[in-house]
């Protein structure tokens, strides 16, 4: 299993408009093979700012890989340049192949 990762630091004035944004949009993860689970999660307030990560999970890191040369993905991203504005600078992405599952 492999979990991909993307932190947003969004200002809290953005937030609502963040979480609209990432709640309306079409992602279609559903037809990519490999694909477990998607989260978007929202984190604590602090300062000013609210942290967000979106949090998939795949079958293996190949099956994410796929999704990140297909179609669907940039089908998926092609508003992302627009949208920049509500969080600051870049997401942070972070990848983990999974050494232990517990269900």
């Amino acid at each position: 299993m492999y979990i991909a990762m993307n932190r947003f630091t969004v200002p809290s004035e953005n937030a609502e408009a963040f979480e609209a944004l990432w709640l309306g949009r079409d992602s279609h993860l559903k037809e990519m093979e490999g694909f477990v689970e998607f989260h978007m999660l929202r984190g604590p307030e602090n300062d000013g700012k609210v942290l967000f990560a979106s949090h998939t999970v795949w079958a293996s890191e190949e099956a994410f890989r796929n999704w990140t040369r297909s179609d669907a993905f940039r089908a998926s991203h092609k508003s992302a340049g627009t949208t920049a504005k509500l969080h600051e600078g870049a997401p942070v992405f972070e990848g983990f192949s999974t050494i232990q599952h517990i269900a």
